[in-house]
């Protein structure tokens, strides 16, 4: 369940920072398990006389485990299973496990938990039904590699990868090559049970190869795609991935794979479904909404920008849009660490300190940005919320809000400020929410 998102002092006005919550709110709610997934559930008379076997990965898998146990209309005894998810995500199941493990970074509590569920599934028969839960943050959930790779080679690994400035894309396609369980790997190890994947989307454009890097899905994507990501990012593959892509053993599951012949995927919640509910918010609260897109990417500092130039042309020009409106977006950006820091960084308060700062006091203009799980980065909030007096408040703090920024430490900024938005974990995942209020002029 969502907590009730809060600011530490409302610094931004009685009306721009609760209707900019409020919306925030609506979105998380739309993507909650226990709304969007009973009516996709299978019944237990599509089961028949098999198993239903639970697997799953994510920062939603456990609420949506939850949501399958109180939805279930068969044999208590006929489910069971094992599902992942982030440190503080869990929720209470009796007949499915919860196991916890870290995320960005994978530890040995998610490798363990990838090794058992690999084997939970071996042996089942065609009559028996495997219904995998997936959701963002699977891909570092699972980590578990193919034969040559260690654990501590796939952290460093991941380390690398989020600090390159590459696309979740880019990354999650280097991640099936080298992975035991996804690529499709995990269906094929599931085969000749029935597969049912149900997945909650945090990813731009909605693709489930990369909803936890696709482990029951097909992947056309090659050996040699995954090497030219590497390269192009100079990231430092160890030898045995080298090998296992110049080898070709690292290669994935293709399209028309006889051993997935028996998985399908439904779609749960999507980041355009979080959208549109946010903006129903806003139109309900008297304001007209406009949906940028549900997949803007790039380097989370330059969308910042651009989200700031748009809304000053509102602000000042009426162009394109008249104000009072609020402008909506989604998506993934990245951020590309120019140079260590000890600072509590995030894609989306980096994003949103940067558009402050390209705002650089325009009245009229409020935002909130944040990450829909509840926790942006490597930082305890979710995001933050800017208004006309953000800078000017930070410099009376003695804080230099450019150079925070440069030191990836926007959520030292906002909480300095007492702006941090707190929600806790969501226990859903559809990605970045950002939203921006234009004012009447």
């Amino acid at each position: 369940m969502l907590h009730s998102a809060h600011v530490a002092t409302d610094h931004l006005g009685s009306a721009p920072a609760p209707l900019l919550r409020q919306l925030f709110a609506a979105a998380v709610a739309a993507a909650q398990p226990a709304l969007c997934l009973p009516p996709h559930l299978p019944r237990a008379a599509d089961i028949g006389s098999g198993r239903l076997w639970v697997v799953g990965a994510g920062k939603a898998s456990a609420a949506m485990a939850q949501a399958v146990e109180a939805h279930w209309d068969g044999d208590p005894q006929a489910l069971g299973g094992l599902v992942v998810t982030r440190y503080g995500h869990e929720a209470p199941c009796s007949r499915i496990e919860i196991v916890a493990a870290a995320h960005p970074v994978p530890d040995l509590a998610g490798w363990r938990a990838a090794e058992r569920v690999l084997a939970s599934v071996q042996g089942l028969g065609a009559d028996d039904t495997v219904l995998c839960l997936l959701s963002g943050g699977g891909s570092a959930l699972w980590p578990l590699a193919l034969p040559g790779l260690g654990l501590a080679e796939q952290q460093a690994l991941a380390r690398a990868m989020l600090a390159s400035g590459a696309r979740i894309g880019e990354i999650n396609s280097l991640r099936r090559h080298l992975s035991a369980l996804q690529g499709g790997r995990l269906a094929a190890a599931c085969y000749p049970a029935r597969v049912l994947t149900l997945l909650i989307s945090d990813v731009p454009g909605d693709d489930p190869a990369d909803i936890a890097s696709g482990p029951t899905v097909p992947d056309p994507s090659t050996c040699a795609d995954a090497l030219a990501i590497a390269q192009r990012y100079r990231l430092p593959l160890p030898a045995a991935a080298l090998e296992l892509l110049h080898s070709g053993r690292g290669e994935t599951l293709k399209p028309g794979a006889a051993r997935l012949a028996r998985s399908e995927l439904r779609w749960l919640a999507t980041p355009q479904m979080a959208l549109e509910a946010a903006a129903s918010a806003a139109r309900a609260a008297g304001f007209e909404a406009h949906i940028l897109s549900d997949a803007l990417q790039g380097e989370a500092r330059e969308v910042g920008q651009v989200l700031a130039a748009l809304a000053r042309q509102i602000a000042q020009r009426q162009q394109p849009f008249a104000a009072p409106c609020l402008l909506l977006s989604g998506g993934e950006t990245s951020v590309t660490l120019r140079t260590p820091s000890p600072g509590q960084g995030g894609r989306n308060v980096e994003c949103l300190l940067a558009c402050a700062l390209e705002l650089n006091g325009q009245p009229g203009v409020y935002a909130l940005m944040a990450d829909t799980d509840g926790i942006d980065g490597n930082g305890p909030a979710a995001g933050a919320l800017i208004g006309p007096d953000t800078l000017a408040r930070a410099q009376a703090l003695g804080l230099n809000a450019q150079q925070m920024l440069d030191q990836h430490d926007a959520h030292g900024c906002f909480a300095a400020l007492g702006d941090a938005l707190h929600s806790g974990p969501t226990r859903t995942n559809v990605n970045d929410f950002r939203a921006l209020l234009i004012a009447p002029p």
